[in-house]
């Protein structure tokens, strides 16, 4: 199985089952469950979430620019401060999408002290509080599903 992103930002993740978790006498648990929801902020999102659109975008060879990185924080910092949320219409003032893209790749890829160094450098180059990794992350996310839709 793999991730499944959901419309309100959460993560379905396939649940491995481990080696030592049946103590009932080698007779497998057929209810244990086999997925688990993931939501921005939660332990394991930021590397689902990186996981999740390493599926979508395949190995391709977009390559992450300067401008591209400038845009990227551009764009998150719109649809953060858009009371409509509105990612569709952000995502079109991007001059290049897939520089940006693969900057929010790599930032997700980084992990959270990624997440939160990123966060801080859109609130230095955009102006206003530094917006919460948890939010970042799954703003993150809807740009690379409309990037990649």
């Amino acid at each position: 199985m793999e991730i499944i992103r959901n419309d309100d930002g959460t993560l379905t993740v396939p649940i491995v089952p481990g080696r030592h978790d049946d103590e009932t006498d080698g007779v497998a648990d057929e209810t244990a469950p086999t997925t688990r929801v993931l939501h921005p902020g939660e332990g394991g999102y930021i590397e689902a979430l990186a996981e999740w659109d390493a599926g979508q975008v395949g190995s391709h060879a977009a390559t992450s620019t300067a401008g591209g990185r400038e845009q990227a924080m551009a764009v998150v910092h719109e649809v953060a401060e858009d009371p409509e949320h509105d990612v569709a219409k952000a995502v079109k003032t991007l001059e290049d999408p897939e520089s940006s893209a693969e900057a929010l790749r790599h930032v997700l890829v980084g992990g959270t002290n990624s997440v939160k160094g990123f966060a801080t450098e859109v609130a230095q180059a955009e102006g206003g509080d530094v917006i919460a990794t948890h939010s970042v992350t799954k703003i993150i996310g809807e740009v690379l599903a409309e990037l990649d839709s």
